[in-house]
This record gives structure tokens, sequence and C-alpha cells, in this order.
């Protein structure tokens, strides 16, 4: 698939490249990225340019993984964003955001944004998070987005050679008021 760049009322959510690999060595700094996410500990320069150089246009090329860099208008980088694709019809997002613009929302609107492309471009019927037990900015990303809170799945995530518990949350196309690919028949309680 031929990458895409969307837009909002406040970012512009495009692949990285090349031209991104410095402002994301920098943000990869973070302790709380570094912490929360699967990411090479040191983050160092090999690993920045490997993945603006291979892994995001890779998966954008193979139509396995849509990374997507979370741009202020003006430029600066304020997070990361990917929708991988796991099975037929369900992709997983994943997210980070730099330090010194957490809290004002722009995840939880790029998030929006990407699950509606999905949801629209992709087939994609289910959206899922999955989160770390004890990631709580993340969660408040999901939770704020809309996603429900499905529970938590014991040694679902290996974090740097560790298995542990995590978070589990999806969102459907009906919950944007989207309509399915395919129909869904919940369970009735």
């Amino acid at each position: 698939m031929e990458p895409v760049t969307l837009t909002t009322d406040r970012l512009v959510l495009r692949p990285v490249g090349p031209q991104d690999t410095d402002a994301v060595l920098a943000a990869a700094q973070d302790p709380e990225i570094l912490r929360w996410t699967t990411l090479p500990s040191p983050y160092l320069p090999e690993h920045a340019s490997g993945f603006t150089e291979h892994i995001v246009p890779d998966g954008w090329a193979d139509g396995s993984m849509f990374t997507f860099g979370v741009f202020l208008p003006d430029g600066p980088l304020t997070g990361m964003l990917s929708l991988t694709m796991r099975s037929l019809g369900t992709a997983e997002i994943g997210f980070w955001a730099t330090k010194e613009h957490r809290g004002r929302g722009y995840t939880t609107e790029a998030t929006l944004a990407a699950s509606r492309w999905a949801f629209t471009h992709l087939a994609v019927d289910r959206v899922e998070w999955r989160a770390e037990v004890g990631n709580t900015a993340s969660r408040t990303v999901a939770e704020h987005a809309g996603f429900s809170l499905e529970g938590t799945l014991r040694s679902a995530i290996d974090n740097k050679g560790v298995r542990r518990d995590c978070w589990v949350a999806s969102l459907l196309p009906s919950d944007l008021g989207l309509p399915s690919t395919s129909p869904y028949l919940p369970t009735r309680n």
C-alpha cells in the first residue's frame, strides 16, 4: 500500500522517513517510553535509522504495519502510532508520546484518526489495544478514544525478555458510527 498522510484539527499523521531519524532517536531516550514499550534499551542511532529507513517503509510496502509519526502542523514530533495487522479484520494499535507533548490529547486525537482510517480503508472491523498492566497513561488514551476494556491477559507481552500481564481493549467501527465490513452478532447477556 502507498503511504498516506492523515490530518486532524491539530495534527498531521504521516509515515516517518530518514529525515525524522534524529527526532525519533531523541524522543526514544525518554525513560518512560523505554519502560512501557518494546523499544530496545538503550535506544541507539542504528535502532532509529533501522526504524525510519526499513521497518516503517517495509511495513507500508507489505501491508503488515502502518506507522505514523504524529506531528504538529509546524513540524515538531509529538509521538508515534502504528497499526499492526494481526488477523483477518483485526489491527493492533500502539503509540507513544514525546515527554513535552503529553497530556494535551494529541495521542487520543491521533488514535481516533488512525482507527477511522483503518475502518474505512483497511477493511478492519476491530482495532485492539494492549498495554502492560500499570501503564495508566496508555490506558487513559484508549479509554478517551472510546475503547472498551475487555480484561487482563496473563503473560501476554514480552518486554525485553520478561513476560508481563497486559490489559486489552477494543474499538469497533460501530463505536465511531461507522459500518462494519462483516456482520457482527454481539453476545446477549
